[in-house]
């Protein structure tokens, strides 16, 4: 079953819903703001990407940052920023329960579920 993470209101994430779904593709939607976030998924999730990859810092939350805090970004102060500001996060976070996928593209989408 794949799981989607992500926040409901994220237009890259209503793309990728609207991509799946005009497919007939299953699967579950986890909003991290209403489902909260697993800090254990989170460091599984860090530990394969590595948190520049998780970090979204083209958004408002990174640039909403202290200026010192995205100075002295590291892995360590990456969970702490992630775990307690979920919409940093970069999304959507794919489970497809053998391989993760972040961000959305319909090209990677296609290859991703052409069978």
């Amino acid at each position: 079953m794949t799981i989607m993470y992500g926040i409901s209101n994220c237009d890259t994430v209503k793309k990728a819903r609207a991509w799946l779904e005009g497919r007939g593709i299953a699967y579950t939607f986890h909003d991290f703001r209403k489902d909260g976030l697993n800090p254990v998924w989170l460091r599984e999730w860090t530990a394969e990407f590595g948190w520049e990859t998780l970090v979204n810092k083209r958004g408002s939350t990174w640039r909403n940052l202290p200026e010192e805090t995205r100075e002295n970004m590291d892995e360590t102060l990456a969970l702490v920023v992630m775990e307690e500001t979920p919409s940093i996060i970069k999304r959507p976070l794919l489970d497809l329960g053998t391989r993760h996928v972040v961000g959305f593209s319909p090209d990677a989408y296609r290859q991703l579920f052409q069978n």
